[in-house]
Protein backbone atom coordinates (compact mmCIF):
# COMPACT_ATOMS: atom_id res chain seq x y z
CA UNK A 1 0.00 0.00 0.00
CA UNK A 2 1.81 3.47 -0.99
CA UNK A 3 1.96 6.16 1.57
CA UNK A 4 -0.36 8.89 1.87
CA UNK A 5 0.77 12.04 0.67
CA UNK A 6 2.12 15.35 2.21
CA UNK A 7 -1.01 17.23 4.35
CA UNK A 8 0.05 20.58 2.64
CA UNK A 9 -3.11 21.96 4.20
CA UNK A 10 -1.60 20.59 8.11
CA UNK A 11 1.64 21.63 7.65
CA UNK A 12 0.48 25.06 6.93
CA UNK A 13 -2.08 25.55 9.97
CA UNK A 14 0.71 23.92 12.37
CA UNK A 15 2.90 26.79 11.03
CA UNK A 16 0.60 28.81 12.23
CA UNK A 17 2.44 28.61 15.47
CA UNK A 18 5.64 29.34 13.90
CA UNK A 19 4.03 32.88 12.65
CA UNK A 20 2.57 33.51 15.76
CA UNK A 21 5.85 33.09 18.09
CA UNK A 22 7.80 34.84 15.21
CA UNK A 23 5.58 37.95 15.95
CA UNK A 24 5.45 37.33 19.88
CA UNK A 25 9.26 36.74 20.27
CA UNK A 26 9.76 40.10 18.86
CA UNK A 27 7.30 41.95 20.67
CA UNK A 28 6.21 40.12 23.89
CA UNK A 29 7.78 36.57 24.50
CA UNK A 30 11.61 36.65 26.58
CA UNK A 31 14.21 34.11 25.12
CA UNK A 32 14.14 32.68 28.27
CA UNK A 33 10.41 31.48 28.07
CA UNK A 34 10.63 30.72 24.12
CA UNK A 35 12.11 27.27 24.50
CA UNK A 36 8.91 25.94 26.91
CA UNK A 37 6.91 27.67 24.55
CA UNK A 38 8.27 25.83 21.56
CA UNK A 39 8.01 22.83 23.70
CA UNK A 40 4.19 22.89 24.21
CA UNK A 41 3.90 23.46 20.41
CA UNK A 42 6.02 20.85 19.67
CA UNK A 43 3.89 18.43 22.02
CA UNK A 44 0.51 19.67 20.90
CA UNK A 45 1.61 19.96 16.41
CA UNK A 46 2.95 16.07 17.19
CA UNK A 47 -0.17 15.03 18.13
CA UNK A 48 -2.31 16.74 15.53
CA UNK A 49 0.43 15.40 13.44
CA UNK A 50 -0.27 11.95 14.84
CA UNK A 51 -3.70 12.38 14.70
CA UNK A 52 -4.16 13.64 10.95
CA UNK A 53 -0.95 12.46 9.29
CA UNK A 54 -0.35 9.05 10.86
CA UNK A 55 1.60 7.26 7.80
CA UNK A 56 4.43 10.10 7.34
CA UNK A 57 4.37 11.57 10.70
CA UNK A 58 8.48 12.27 10.60
CA UNK A 59 7.78 14.32 7.39
CA UNK A 60 5.18 16.33 8.58
CA UNK A 61 6.88 17.55 11.81
CA UNK A 62 10.13 18.31 9.44
CA UNK A 63 7.94 20.25 6.72
CA UNK A 64 6.20 21.97 9.61
CA UNK A 65 10.12 23.12 11.87
CA UNK A 66 11.08 24.08 8.42
CA UNK A 67 8.21 26.29 7.29
CA UNK A 68 7.92 27.61 11.20
CA UNK A 69 11.43 29.15 10.28
CA UNK A 70 10.06 30.86 7.24
CA UNK A 71 7.86 32.64 9.67
CA UNK A 72 9.77 32.85 12.17
CA UNK A 73 13.11 34.23 10.24
CA UNK A 74 10.60 36.66 8.31
CA UNK A 75 9.28 38.20 11.28
CA UNK A 76 12.65 38.45 12.76
CA UNK A 77 14.20 40.05 9.85
CA UNK A 78 11.19 42.40 9.39
CA UNK A 79 11.25 43.89 12.89
CA UNK A 80 15.32 43.14 13.35
CA UNK A 81 15.33 47.08 15.04
CA UNK A 82 12.69 46.08 17.75
CA UNK A 83 13.61 42.39 17.92
CA UNK A 84 17.49 43.32 18.43
CA UNK A 85 16.18 46.21 21.18
CA UNK A 86 14.30 43.73 23.43
CA UNK A 87 16.91 40.69 22.78
CA UNK A 88 19.83 42.07 24.09
CA UNK A 89 21.80 38.62 24.28
CA UNK A 90 20.81 37.78 21.26
CA UNK A 91 21.91 41.40 20.09
CA UNK A 92 25.32 40.29 21.76
CA UNK A 93 25.92 37.31 20.23
CA UNK A 94 25.16 38.98 16.42
CA UNK A 95 27.26 42.26 17.43
CA UNK A 96 30.25 39.65 17.57
CA UNK A 97 29.83 38.20 13.78
CA UNK A 98 31.52 39.82 10.83
CA UNK A 99 28.01 39.42 9.23
CA UNK A 100 25.27 41.77 9.63
CA UNK A 101 22.74 40.78 12.22
CA UNK A 102 20.21 40.43 9.42
CA UNK A 103 22.13 38.03 7.47
CA UNK A 104 22.63 36.14 10.77
CA UNK A 105 19.39 35.44 10.81
CA UNK A 106 18.88 34.72 7.20
CA UNK A 107 21.60 32.44 7.47
CA UNK A 108 20.56 30.76 11.10
CA UNK A 109 16.91 30.93 10.62
CA UNK A 110 16.86 27.74 8.45
CA UNK A 111 19.52 25.78 10.31
CA UNK A 112 17.35 26.21 13.40
CA UNK A 113 14.13 25.12 11.12
CA UNK A 114 16.14 22.28 9.82
CA UNK A 115 16.90 21.24 13.39
CA UNK A 116 13.85 22.22 15.14
CA UNK A 117 12.01 19.98 12.42
CA UNK A 118 14.14 16.92 12.72
CA UNK A 119 12.69 17.11 16.65
CA UNK A 120 9.53 18.00 15.63
CA UNK A 121 9.04 14.74 13.44
CA UNK A 122 10.65 12.36 15.95
CA UNK A 123 8.09 13.68 18.32
CA UNK A 124 5.66 12.98 15.79
CA UNK A 125 6.67 9.59 15.27
CA UNK A 126 6.83 9.33 19.19
CA UNK A 127 3.34 10.47 19.07
CA UNK A 128 2.03 8.22 16.50
CA UNK A 129 3.54 4.94 18.21
CA UNK A 130 1.53 6.02 21.44
CA UNK A 131 -1.44 6.61 19.47
CA UNK A 132 -1.18 3.70 17.76
CA UNK A 133 -0.56 1.49 21.35
CA UNK A 134 -3.15 3.35 22.67
CA UNK A 135 -5.56 1.91 19.93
Amino acid sequence: MPKAAVDGRLVLALSMFGLAMGILTVFLIPSPVEPFLWLAIFVVCALLIARRAPSRPFLHGLLTGLLNSVWVTAAHLLLAGIYLSRHPSEAGMMAGSPLPPRVMMLLTGPLIGLASGIVLGLFAMGATRLIRRGA
